[in-house]
């Protein structure tokens, strides 16, 4: 559990009706199996030690006693597993009969847990024979040991302060107050759900939707096991339809009607990190409120993640769902962008167009505000200002872009001015220093500033998120405008977007389009070689892909130093080596902490996704913090 880990097992045995030794037999097996895994909390479904399906044999006196011995058996064999086990089975208590889970570890039966909501619907007749647990608070002597059967019970690993645990049981989650709610307020950070649901046409579609919403409005990890093969299909018919989701996102799900293990590693730290960000998750529950915490423990295991890490956090993996997230982004953007116009009353748009893709996707937003407006494309003023640097060949898909979206084009040639302001400070045009870079670049910002006021307009600004986490980006300069469109979209993300426009056009702008893409990243501040770019953006400040992921898990989540590379090692095995990546991460976060002060004047922009550096959104930081506790990772 290194980095907040946890390996989670969900578990549907094939079981006997009323079997309860062959049921104990089989999920000792299982958990067994998934113990040996390195699994650390094994789910199993509703009633398991029984069946769910025993219907009028659970008033039966003998199956009682005998789902009592099969947990005290289930108990003692599976004491020695570093594990949370979780069972279900029919508790007798005084005159009640409860459905409850049972919680082991270590051989001892932390807890027993019992349904609240006992449905008596359709299919269902469970009052037939079961109390509610909602308001029961019991000791009892089961298995020869003494436990408490109560449903508002959290059980705490001292080992793993994330690790707290909620369960519920099937109907519980259907209802319209569930209890993981008060669970998860009171910390819960994983929640078991035991289930036996039956499969009728259109239910595991809701049950999905069900469990992924559960965990997405908890911040929290879900287990639902469910009941399945070995099940009486007298009337019903059950498929062992198990999942594990955090935060609203499937990690892992079983093939329904088979019987097995599922597994996923869930990031408690990653939960942690989302619910301190949601101050609003706790705020209304008293410590009256409060559950009983019982506590348990368990060795902490670093890991071989059985996890998928995605090289692009921000991208889609899914090519529809990258399709549908271009097209949403794109939407966000010129609506945003024709919002401005409109308030100021601006009689045009002026964007410095270089060929480069920050400056397409900037046109490509513009084109679509006012294609949203309803105006004349020509209110658009793209304006090419070659220099030292720039190249034939992006001058000329400046133009082309120009001229196939039908905006107004200027070409502002600035060498001169440039030549001239350099003379007036002593520059030396044979030292091309940071002088010599940005230099040019505030001509620019001065060139397309001035003409916006001549036009009754104002400048968009082309400069990307990711530019901005690393400070790459000329102060007063190219950071500088009065609206900058890419404010929040990372460098990984422009590509796809530009590409996302080019797959719905055609012609010269298509061509033109693949072939910014193409292009190598650059600022072309330098003097070309043999008329190719010279400057290449990634041979200096490191791979944009490795930042935009460094990036991503800073700020969203605050992991630290050694968990993010911890992570990228896995999403970029077999594409950079270990110093490769610890090079660059240093990098990062040098250049993170460095250069906030250029994020504390950013100009207005939109927000498009969950990680912005806006200073007055989501990231509020001093420009003259340390980055010394940061950086104690690259020490060791």
């Amino acid at each position: 559990m290194k980095d907040g880990f946890l390996r989670t097992a969900c578990a549907t045995p094939k079981i006997k009706v009323a079997g309860c030794s062959d049921n104990a037999n089989e999920i000792i097996r299982m958990a067994k199996e998934a113990a040996n895994h390195d699994a650390s909390l094994i789910v199993f479904p509703e009633l398991c030690i029984t069946g769910y399906t025993c219907s009028d044999l659970f008033l039966q006196k003998s199956l009682i006693l005998s789902a009592e011995k099969a947990l005290g058996t289930i108990a003692e064999q599976t004491k020695d597993l570093k594990a949370v086990i979780i069972v279900g089975l029919p508790v007798a208590s005084g005159l009640a009969l409860y459905n409850c889970a049972a919680v082991l570890c270590g051989g001892k039966i932390l807890g027993l847990v019992p349904k609240k909501h006992i449905p008596n619907y359709a299919e269902f007749y469970e009052l037939r024979h079961f109390t509610s647990g909602n308001a029961v608070f019991e000791s009892v002597k089961i298995c020869g040991q003494y436990t408490d059967i109560t449903a508002d019970v959290i059980f705490q690993c001292s080992s793993v302060p994330e690790l707290k645990l909620g369960v519920e049981i099937c109907e519980d989650l259907w209802t319209a107050e569930p209890p993981s709610g008060k669970l998860a307020l009171s910390g819960a950070s994983v929640i078991a759900n035991l289930s036996a649901s039956d499969e009728v046409i259109g239910k595991a579609d809701y049950r999905r939707m069900l469990v992924q919403s559960a965990s997405a409005r908890l911040l929290s990890a879900y287990l639902y096991t469910s009941a399945g093969a070995g099940e009486s299909t007298q009337d019903l018919v059950f498929s062992g339809h198990n999942m594990i989701c955090e935060n609203g996102t499937m990690l892992a799900q079983s093939k329904r009607f088979t019987t097995g293990i599922i597994y996923a590693d869930v990031d408690l730290q990653k939960l942690e990190s989302e619910r301190r960000r949601s101050n609003t998750f706790a705020s209304h529950i008293k410590n009256h409120d409060l559950p009983k915490c019982i506590w348990f423990d368990l060795p902490v295991k670093e890991l071989d993640l059985n996890r998928h890490i995605s090289k692009t956090p921000f991208v889609p993996e899914s090519k529809v769902n990258l399709a549908e997230r271009c097209e949403e982004i794109l939407t966000i953007q010129s609506t945003g962008l024709a919002t401005r116009i409109e308030h100021t009353n601006a009689r045009s748009v002026v964007i410095g167009l270089s060929g480069g893709l920050d400056s397409t996707l900037a046109l490509i937003v513009a084109v679509h505000a006012m294609d949203r407006l309803g105006r004349d494309r020509k209110d658009i003023i793209a304006v090419t200002m070659p220099c030292f640097g720039t190249t034939k060949r992006t001058k000329s898909n400046a133009e082309i872009l120009a001229e196939s979206y039908g905006v107004s084009f200027r070409d502002v040639d600035i060498s001169k001015a440039v030549m001239q302001h350099f003379e007036d400070i002593g520059q030396s045009m044979d030292e091309l220093d940071v002088t010599f870079e940005n230099g040019q670049a505030r001509e620019r910002t001065q060139v397309l500033m001035d003409i916006a006021n001549k036009t009754g307009g104002f400048v968009v600004g082309t400069g990307d998120l990711s530019e901005l986490a690393l400070g790459w980006a000329t102060y007063n300069g190219d950071h500088m405008s009065m609206y900058a469109v890419n404010a929040s979209i990372p460098k990984t993300l422009v590509r796809h977007l530009t590409a996302y426009e080019a797959d719905h056009t055609d012609g010269k702008l298509r061509k033109s389009l693949l072939d910014i893409l193409d292009t190598p990243v650059s600022p072309e501040l330098l003097p070309p070689k043999d008329g190719e770019i010279s400057q290449k953006t990634e041979d200096l400040v490191g791979p944009y892909e490795l930042h935009d992921f460094f990036l991503y898990y800073l700020v969203r989540f605050g992991f630290t130093a050694e968990k993010i590379f911890r992570l990228a090692k896995i999403a970029f095995d077999g594409v950079y080596d270990d110093e490769t990546i610890k090079k660059w991460l240093k990098i990062f976060l040098r250049r993170f902490f460095a250069q906030q002060f250029k994020r504390s004047c950013l100009p207005d922009g939109p927000k498009v996704g969950t990680v912005t550096l806006s200073p007055r959104g989501d990231w509020r930081m001093p420009s003259d913090a340390v980055s010394t506790e940061f950086m104690v990772f690259f020490n060791d």
